[in-house]
């Protein structure tokens, strides 16, 4: 019998959490934002009883966590460093979607901050998103810097991604965790709040580190020599040689340095750590107080019409998940509201097995041309990223070897 070999350092044994859906192919939250090549993964972690490390997080924050002290921790937080000069005191990156205009209202009409609130531009907005980040500045009522990198060098780096890692996300990935960093140190603003730490869709941490890393910036800053980073597959040094970049050119994507974070005094904190977290319950709030918008279609491979719609090539980096990993955009959001218990397991699997592989159809123009390879290339390009242990031909298509039961 041929042995069936499994890319990417992945599991050979495919196997679903016994609660949620996700599979143990995800790679750890910790890996997704490594400047690494993304050749070799570490992946979420089970337990004996099958139940992924996401699912225990989830069943500690219900559990374990005493959260009327959790939010009178974070009133005593905003009370050291709240400003009275006309200064700001924190900075709130996002792009106007649920969570990030649940977190800055919250955080300006609740707990009496003043935010400045920062976006890292979309590949490609939307007219939905678009609509919903003008609504969270003008509605909503908050200061705004929008910051549109480079667009030849993004584009550039965004294809090098899609064609070495099939990770055509990750430049966006790493500008937009660092620009909440990259402002502070910027506008000598001592607080940076971002929503969740990622770190609770499983690292393979216990729920107790998970928790601790709600208040740790761990992918936030490095002083690790330029030398050793890696966009997009391919070396810094590489970049700088063969592409024609300069420093200035990739800066915006570069982590922040620990000694300037730690010499201007710059807390970074996870809103998530102090108040209950719940996306669905985010929707309500920003649909309330900031004119969110969801969708008029349902997100093409899932079912949710709110989540992650500002940007056109989005649903590629679903789509590119599913290749390399078999878990699609369906499996993130039935996890999450597994976890969350909006629904039950089986609604899970049943929405799973329904949209989880459906193709990104209606922004595969876009996409290509942002980009600039041919349908032709982008094919070869996604069935050559495909891992034997995940996948099979059946009569000519290609079909996961283990779906969802």
């Amino acid at each position: 019998m041929t042995k069936i070999t499994a890319k990417y350092g992945l599991p050979a044994k495919v196997s679903f959490c016994r609660k949620c859906v996700m599979s143990n192919q995800k790679p750890s939250s910790t890996v997704e934002f490594k400047y690494a090549s993304g050749d070799k993964k570490k992946t979420i972690a089970f337990d004996a009883a099958g139940v992924c490390d996401a699912c225990h997080f989830a069943e500690y924050k219900e559990t374990q966590i005493d959260w009327k002290k959790r939010e009178k921790q974070l009133r005593e937080l905003c009370d050291r460093y709240r400003r009275t000069d006309g200064s700001y005191d924190c900075i709130v990156p996002g792009s106007g979607g649920k969570d990030s205009a649940f977190a800055s209202h919250v955080l300006k009409y609740k707990y009496d901050m003043h935010p400045l609130t920062v976006t890292w531009a979309p590949h490609l907005y939307t007219d939905i998103g678009w609509r919903n980040f003008t609504a969270w500045i003008h509605q909503g009522g908050f200061d705004n810097v929008l910051f549109t990198p480079n667009g030849r060098v993004h584009r550039l780096l965004t294809r090098l991604a899609f064609k070495n890692l099939l990770h055509p996300f990750q430049p966006f990935i790493f500008g937009q965790k660092n620009i909440g960093a990259k402002f502070a140190l910027k506008f000598n603003v001592p607080l940076v709040f971002y929503g969740e730490n990622q770190a609770e869709y499983g690292n393979g941490k216990s729920p107790k580190e998970n928790d601790i890393a709600q208040v740790r910036p761990e992918f936030f800053s490095s002083d690790e020599s330029i030398d050793t980073i890696i966009l997009g597959g391919v070396p810094v040094k590489k970049l700088l040689a063969k592409e024609g970049l300069s420093r200035n050119d990739l800066d915006p994507y570069l982590p922040v340095s620990a000694r300037a974070l730690k010499k201007q005094k710059v807390q970074v904190h996870y809103l998530a750590h102090y108040l209950k977290w719940d996306p669905q319950e985010n929707f309500y709030y920003a649909t309330k107080h900031t004119g969110f918008q969801a969708n008029t279609e349902r997100t093409e491979g899932s079912y949710s019409k709110y989540s992650s719609i500002d940007d056109k090539t989005d649903p590629f980096h679903y789509y590119t998940t599913l290749i390399k990993f078999g878990i699609g955009r369906a499996t993130y959001d039935a996890a999450q509201e597994i976890r969350s218990r909006k629904i039950t397991r089986a609604e899970g699997v049943a929405l799973v097995r329904r949209y989880d592989q459906e193709f990104p159809e209606r922004s595969f123009k876009d996409f290509l041309e942002y980009i600039d390879i041919s349908k032709e290339e982008f094919w070869r390009i996604i069935d050559r990223a495909r891992s034997p242990h995940i996948w099979k031909k059946e009569k000519g298509r290609w079909v996961l070897r283990h779906p969802i039961e």
